[in-house]
């Protein structure tokens, strides 16, 4: 590196480095000595035989030590001491750090990195700093930062500081082989009964089937997975498709108490092969003990749960006309949004929407996510929908003899809870209809309810409300629907009762950014040469963001005012001709007069 490359970084101080990586690096030894020591306690001695039961949450550092990994404690005279790293993730375009605290909204971070080689004094002197991409919020008690992928000849095992402060530890001991990368990896794992899903990049299964899951195991582990001390459970696994691998908990867990494996590190291999269990930085977590619904209490009737991108401008709109029609709970699942997100949603919730954003870092992994959201609105809800939030569910008028009735307040809750007591149906679909930009060349000011009046004549696909304590063991989906368990089956809503209005094809500004994000696992990236034909793409676009010169005349068969007539009578102010989603949190009403 030379003398002008090295002038734009920035350089950590050595001694004061040095003391840090001491003392930190002593603190983390005694603690997972102390937790490992009770972890194996627990598991040879929690059988029901046992007269000794230890009471204990076994999930790292946060349940055995609840007050040394919070923001408030490292806080020391008003300055806040070094947060501690749990995991790193090498993703395409940035590393990912996950931290095991809380850290605050507005704080700014520095990633630290070391060379791959050199001695300790070597790569004291060489540590090179850069300012963090982004901080957010994960899980419940957790965050996550995002820093520029390494330079060359760097490890990919970096370091953080807040701005202008201290580093969290000392890496240059670790090699660049300790960070996985996300082409191989576990990243995610939920509690499940007596199960844990685990779900995983790198198992290489075909899509939109499922495998004998006799080919996998699970081991499970209080340390990573890559130190020679580790003490590590096996079990067996019990279904597996896709990025899924569902597993039984240990036989000590299963027989006392099964939220005992919250934070618990878990890992999936397979079982005919020499290679070694997957990298692994998913800690097992339990969508129950994190629920909106206390325990007996009744389950919200109709929910709905979204992947999205950049799309805060349009949130308000999609759950304030969605509440109306009688959705009770939203699970947003943010994949790496930086245009205020969490700003719309909190603005959202002082209206009363219950609206939770689910921070999920990892990229082309929707079908997983959408598993993992089925698996936590099982515990809160009786039914849920996977649709996209330029999507509307629209009831047309129904027309009885001389008499025409509008769909009422809570019509689309009504019309799938008709099905919450049958036998057999475990799934609600919904046809979509797919709209074009209607001439226009901005994004209409009033939403796209009312902008976008012009639609392709045939229907395209539909979205789903599911039962999610009927879904198949493997949690098997295709975005739109899921496998179903056995015996039950789907109903289809007839037109004339229920469409969905796809805002599909927007005005260029908004829909290009197709073209530089989609999230589904199977679903080939518009700037690659595959797939040219698919459904997934726009017809007659390639696969660079080049504007038609007819964009704004394309998709345009059938003028359909259908909503955005309903969308003017039933929402519109009176005095202002307002609609809810342009009016500010402090005027806003979310419900229709």
């Amino acid at each position: 590196m030379d003398s002008d490359q090295r002038r734009k970084w920035k350089r950590v101080n050595n001694s004061g480095g040095k003391i840090a990586l001491k003392l930190i690096l002593s603190f983390r030894s005694l603690t997972l000595g102390i937790t490992s020591f009770l972890f194996i306690l627990f598991y040879f001695y929690g059988s029901d035989r046992s007269p000794f039961r230890p009471v204990l949450r076994a999930s790292g550092f946060t349940r055995v030590f609840p007050n040394l990994l919070t923001d408030d404690y490292f806080r020391g005279g008003g300055k806040p001491l070094p947060l501690v790293i749990e995991s790193r993730v090498l993703l395409p375009d940035h590393l990912l750090l996950v931290l095991s605290n809380r850290v605050q909204r507005g704080e700014s971070f520095e990633c630290v990195y070391y060379p791959q080689l050199g001695d300790a004094a070597d790569v004291l002197d060489e540590m090179l700093v850069k300012l963090a991409i982004s901080a957010d919020d994960y899980q419940e008690s957790k965050s996550i930062v995002r820093c520029e992928l390494p330079p060359v000849n760097f490890s990919a095992a970096a370091d953080l500081r807040r701005t202008g402060g201290e580093v969290v530890e000392g890496n240059w001991m670790r090699s660049a082989d300790s960070v996985p990368d996300w082409g191989k990896v576990v990243y995610e794992a939920i509690l499940d009964s007596n199960t844990v899903v685990v779900l995983a990049k790198g198992l290489n299964l075909k899509p939109h089937r499922d495998v004998n899951p006799a080919e996998f195991r699970c081991h499970f582990s209080l340390s990573h997975f890559n130190k020679q001390d580790s003490f590590i459970f096996t079990t067996e696994a019990t279904a597996a498709a896709q990025e899924v691998v569902r597993c039984l908990l240990p036989r000590s867990i299963r027989n006392n108490n099964t939220e005992l494996a919250e934070g618990i590190r878990v890992t999936v291999s397979r079982v005919a092969t020499a290679s070694p269990a997957l990298p692994s930085v998913a800690k097992v977590y339990n969508p129950k003990s994190h629920g909106m619904r206390e325990e007996g209490e009744a389950k919200y009737e109709l929910c709905a749960c979204t992947m999205l991108w950049n799309q805060a401008a349009v949130l308000k709109e999609w759950v304030m006309y969605h509440s109306w029609l009688g959705v009770e709970r939203w699970f947003i699942y943010d994949n790496n949004s930086d245009d205020g997100l969490q700003d719309v949603a909190d603005e959202l919730n002082s209206l009363n929407h219950n609206v939770t954003r689910h921070v999920w870092p990892w990229v082309k992994a929707q079908e997983a996510g959408f598993s993992h959201c089925a698996l936590r609105a099982k515990y809160e809800c009786n039914w849920v929908g996977f649709f996209d939030v330029d999507e509307f569910f629209y009831l047309p008028r129904q027309h009885r003899g001389s008499q025409t009735q509008l769909p009422g307040q809570n019509s689309l809750r009504a019309l799938v809870s008709n099905y919450t007591d049958s036998p057999t149906i475990a799934e609600v679909r919904t046809m979509c209809h797919s709209f074009g930009p209607s001439g226009l060349t901005a994004p209409p000011k009033q939403g796209v309810t009312v902008g976008y009046t012009c639609r392709v004549q045939a229907p395209e696909r539909h979205k789903s409300f599911v039962r999610p304590d009927l879904l198949d063991v493997t949690l098997l989906n295709i975005v739109h629907h899921f496998k179903l368990r056995e015996g039950y089956r789907t109903t289809n809503v007839a037109e004339t009762t229920a469409v969905i209005n796809h805002y599909k094809y927007q005005v260029w500004d908004t829909f290009k950014a197709k073209f530089f994000r989609r999230v589904s696992t199977y679903v080939t990236n518009w700037q690659d040469d595959q797939n040219k034909g698919s459904k997934d793409r726009a017809p007659g676009l390639g696969t660079e963001a080049v504007e038609p010169p007819d964009w704004r005349l394309r998709f345009c068969e059938v003028w359909d005012t259908g909503l955005k007539d309903f969308v003017l009578d039933t929402f519109a102010d009176g005095a202002t001709g307002l609609l809810p989603w342009e009016r500010s949190s402090s005027s806003a009403s979310s419900s229709a007069r």
